[in-house]
């Protein structure tokens, strides 16, 4: 082992994550300048990928955590040739495959987007879930390693409490986790921060934990072939590094273990950027360079590595043959495909809460999906989860055979972790709580919509109805916070979210059949606490078939012959209401009404305009009820349209009474109904 070489390497990092930072003139040169050694030594020696197929299912996967560390890792996939120097020069720059913060791009070998920290490791142990699912499925012929790397700020960030808990407790041994421990923060020291005890934290919740010098190859190498071997828990290696490592001022003085190098260029925190690029062997004027006996080194190690992969392919071919069955199987499984599944066959009870149908609908899935992992945050009995869990069996320590995952109370944990298994591939996340704590989750699932990863969200007790639990239990502006992820639209033009909310049990049926058929983008769908009558099927049709019609987003639930006096629109429970407000306008007024159900805002807006005007027609009143803020309804119903909804908190009280309080009744419709009509009939 030529360790000069080595470390020759390392600094080849450091100076092109300098050098990208001070090019830019932006970014955080010193943790990745810190950060150089082990990156190096994981990256040549014990991360297994294919250099030509970075989208191996059997790699390992590196998962990097603080995102401000992007120089770090573009640096070495430089070394593995996966950018070029031109690229990484253009680091922040528009249109550049290097952006500020690492954005998913499997083919040059990053894996997650990463930037809020804590979430890169959590995503990690999803990971970690997804392979030890798979191993259980397959066989151990498949295993592999889920590295991921964390900083001071990511163990600090909240979520790392439900990342190590949940990785101790299922003793995810396939999982390492790298701490680059410099001491140094963006303002100022760890010190001044924290004085916990890192080490004794992890071993409490059950992990294997090794502290080192990271910058250290030797300390390194031994920490990594530990983990390697570890067959029981987790492994932190605590790396104790220097943050800007070779930095020096202009006299030539070191600049080390300076906080100002955190998160600005080195010239600008108070370092000399020649200096200190000469320093590490470098030249000023040519930064850019992969020095040539380290661009020798990186080519063997890349052959090294294609030989380990093409060894294991061989072993696969192998498997494959002998397994036929199951063979097929890992490729669905791959692919994200799921067997052909009659809807229509799923048989829901009358007038239920769209939550209990969502949970009819979960065991169907149980018994006939293998691929679906199923999670809660310790409400699989109110968010009816447990409908999939009664016919599976929740993961244990160390035994991955079955599909459903206690997460405990750790709604943002449990929405990471799902990120990652649906980054790592093989499997289907649907992870449950109630649509209030949905605010835990927004970043992570903003993660989601930004990737296109197809999670799948059930998120139920939907509006005030939650009831005696009070205003801290009642979304009320949530679902408009949640469909503006609809109008989002993501890097490949697309609604960056999909989000459903069904208006009785059979478009609860549809809107998980939307959902699984949705492998573009995170679904949501917003579930009732109480129970709904079903709304009335038309002639000639059961009640499934006319619900198939929620797929363009907005259907007509019920109509009169005609051209309508008025047009009713909602969604979720309150089209139930609706259509009784109707009967009563009928009967009183005489009115002829349509009544829509809206069940995605943004799918509706998707439709032809030939569409749109069928149901809603532009030269009619139109009248939108709401159990939330009326924001996103108020798009629907136009300018001359009208909306009753909620522009307060919730209260404690029984569902019932507070639907008389709120006016979410027929009666209450029917009132404002008729003093709307009035109004807009005396502007015409």
């Amino acid at each position: 082992m030529n360790k000069e070489l080595i470390n020759k390497a390392s600094d080849n990092i450091r100076i092109l994550s300098a050098a990208m930072v001070e090019k830019a003139k932006s970014g955080h040169p010193g943790g990745a300048m810190g950060g150089a050694d082990f990156i190096n030594i994981l990256y040549s020696e014990f991360l297994n990928f294919d250099p030509d197929d970075m989208s191996w299912f059997l790699r390992d996967r590196f998962f990097l955590d603080p995102g401000h560390m992007s120089p770090m890792l573009y640096s070495i996939l430089c070394l593995t040739g996966h950018y070029s120097p031109r690229e990484i020069e253009a680091f922040r720059q528009w249109g550049s495959p290097t952006p500020g913060h690492p954005e998913r791009d499997l083919a040059r070998g990053v894996e997650n987007t990463s930037g809020p920290l804590g979430q890169g490791h959590t995503s990690a142990v999803g990971a970690a879930i997804a392979e030890r699912f798979l191993a259980a499925h397959f066989g151990e012929w498949m295993s592999h390693k889920i590295y991921t790397f964390i900083s001071d700020g990511g163990v600090q960030e909240e979520i790392s409490q439900g990342a190590g808990r949940i990785a101790g407790h299922y003793g995810l041994n396939n999982l390492i986790m790298y701490y680059d421990a410099n001491d140094i923060q963006l303002s100022t020291t760890t010190l001044q921060v924290t004085t916990e005890d890192t080490a004794k934290k992890y071993e409490a919740w059950g992990w294997r934990v090794m502290e080192i010098n990271g910058n250290d190859q030797d300390e390194i190498r031994k920490a990594l072939k530990s983990a390697n071997e570890e067959k029981e828990k987790p492994f932190l290696i605590i790396g104790k590094t220097i943050m800007g490592k070779g930095a020096v001022k202009e006299d030539g003085e070191s600049f080390e273990r300076q906080p100002s190098t955190h998160g600005q260029p080195l010239s600008g925190a108070g370092a000399s950027f020649e200096k200190t690029i000469i320093n590490l062997g470098g030249d000023p004027e040519n930064a850019f360079r992969v020095f040539e006996d380290v661009k020798e080194h990186y080519r063997k190690a890349m052959d090294n590595k294609r030989s380990g992969a093409a060894k294991r392919k061989k072993e696969q071919e192998e498997w494959e043959k002998a397994n036929p069955e199951q063979a097929l199987k890992l490729k669905k499984f791959l692919a994200g495909e799921v067997p052909d599944i009659d809807y229509s066959s799923i048989e829901q009870k009358p007038n239920v809460a769209t939550r209990a149908a969502s949970g009819i609908v979960l065991g169907h899935f149980a018994k006939n999906i293998e691929n679906i992992i199923v999670a809660s945050a310790d409400l699989a009995n109110s968010d009816k989860t447990d409908g999939f869990l009664k016919n599976s069996k929740p993961f244990t320590r160390g035994d991955f055979t079955g599909a459903f995952l206690h997460a405990g109370v750790s709604e943002l944990t449990m929405a990471a972790i799902a990120n990652g298994m649906v980054l790592h591939g093989g499997v289907i996340p649907a992870i449950g709580t109630f649509f209030v704590f949905s605010d835990y989750m927004k970043p992570a699932v903003r993660l989601a919509a930004l990737m296109e990863l197809p999670v799948k969200y059930i998120w139920t007790h939907d509006a005030f109805r939650v009831g005696e639990d009070g205003p801290t239990h009642q979304p009320v502006e949530h679902e408009a916070q949640i469909r503006l992820m609809e109008e989002l639209k993501n890097h490949s033009g697309r609604p960056s979210m999909l989000v459903l909310r069904p208006a009785d049990a059979h478009e609860t049926t549809v809107a998980w059949k939307m959902a699984m058929e949705n492998t573009q983008t995170p679904t949501a769908l917003i579930l009732s606490r109480q129970n709904i009558k079903d709304l009335p099927a038309p002639d000639g049709k059961d009640r499934y078939t006319a619900a198939l019609e929620a797929r363009k987003g907005a259907y007509i639930v019920q109509d009169d012959k005609g051209t309508p006096d008025i047009v009713l629109i909602g969604s979720g429970s309150e089209v139930s209401t609706l259509v009784e407000g109707a009967a009563l306008l009928r009967s009183e007024e005489s009115l002829r009404v349509r009544v829509v159900s809206l069940i995605s805002e943004q799918l509706f807006r998707e439709q032809s305009s030939n569409y749109q005007e069928q149901v809603i027609p532009g030269n009619l009143p139109v009248f939108g009820l709401t159990s939330g803020l009326p924001s996103g309804l108020k798009q629907i119903v136009g300018c001359r349209g009208k909306v009753f909804g909620l522009d307060h908190f919730g209260y404690s009280a029984p569902a019932g009474i507070l639907d008389q309080k709120f006016g979410f009744t027929p009666e209450n419709v029917a009132v404002h109904v008729s003093n709307y009509l009035k109004e807009y009939r005396e502007q015409e």
